[in-house]
C-alpha cells in the first residue's frame, strides 16, 4: 500500500509540472485543470496512505516536497500567467508570500505529530488553497467580465494568512464523521453544479471547505 501511495503522489506531481507547463504555454484552462487533477491524486494518495500498513517517514517527506510544487509553485505561476499579462510587483509580492506560506504551511505539518492530525490539520492544507487557486482561474477563464485582479490579490493574501493560522480544518475523515450525510449531500449537489459549471462547481465547494471548515472542526473535542 505505501508504494501504491508513493506512486500515487509522483502521479500528482507529474500534473502539478504539467501545470507549470501549460501556464508558461499560455494554456491557463489546462494548467487549472491539472493542478484540480494534482488535487484529487493528493487526495486519494492521503487515503491511501492513511489505510497503509506500512507508511514510511520518506512517504510523508515525498508528498510534501511534491506538494510543495503543486500546490505551492504551480498555482503561483497560473494565477501570475492568467490574470497579470505584464510586470506587475503587488501581484509577484502576493504570490511570494503566498508561495512561502505554502512552504512554512508543509514544514510544520512534517513537524506535527500524526497522533495531533487524526481528523484535522492545523492551518488551510495546501491542497485545498491551490485548488481553490486554480478553479478560481476557471470561473475567471469563464466569465470574461469578471474582475480578477484585485479579487484575486485578497485571496491568495486570505488563503496564505489560513495556511500558516492555528485554525484547525478537518480532513476527509473527520468531514465524514462529522457532516454525515451531509457530506454526501454537499458532494452530490457539486456534482450537479459540476454538469452546468465545473470550474464553479470545484471553487464553490472548496471555498464552502475554507469558511465553514473551522466551525465544523470546533465539533471535534
Amino acid at each position: 500500500m505505501s508504494h501504491l501511495a508513493n506512486l500515487l503522489t509522483l502521479l500528482s506531481l507529474f500534473c502539478g509540472f504539467a501545470s507549470v507547463v501549460f501556464s508558461l504555454e499560455q494554456r491557463f484552462s489546462l494548467a487549472a485543470w491539472a493542478l484540480i487533477a494534482s488535487m484529487v491524486l493528493d487526495g486519494i494518495d492521503g487515503q491511501v496512505a492513511r489505510r497503509s500498513t506500512s507508511s514510511s517517514t520518506f512517504g510523508r517527506e515525498l508528498d510534501s516536497l511534491a506538494d510543495a510544487v503543486c500546490f505551492g509553485v504551480a498555482p503561483a505561476i497560473l494565477g501570475y500567467g492568467c490574470i497579470y499579462h505584464r510586470f506587475h510587483l503587488w501581484a509577484i509580492l502576493a504570490l511570494f508570500i503566498y508561495l512561502s506560506c505554502s512552504i512554512i504551511r508543509l514544514a510544520y505539518y512534517n513537524v506535527t505529530p500524526k497522533e495531533k492530525m487524526a481528523w484535522f490539520f492545523y492551518g488551510l492544507p495546501t491542497t485545498a488553497s491551490g485548488g481553490l487557486l486554480a478553479s478560481f482561474v476557471l470561473v475567471y477563464m469563464g466569465h470574461a467580465a469578471f474582475p480578477p485582479e484585485g479579487a484575486f490579490l485578497f485571496l491568495v493574501f486570505a488563503l496564505s494568512v489560513l495556511m500558516v493560522s492555528r485554525v484547525r480544518y478537518l480532513n476527509l475523515d473527520g468531514l465524514r464523521s462529522v457532516m454525515k450525510q451531509g457530506f454526501w449531500l454537499v458532494i452530490l449537489a457539486g456534482l450537479v453544479l459540476f454538469f452546468f459549471s465545473p470550474g464553479l462547481a470545484i471553487f464553490s465547494v472548496l471555498a464552502l471547505y475554507v469558511v465553514i471548515g473551522p466551525f465544523l472542526a470546533a465539533k471535534v473535542s
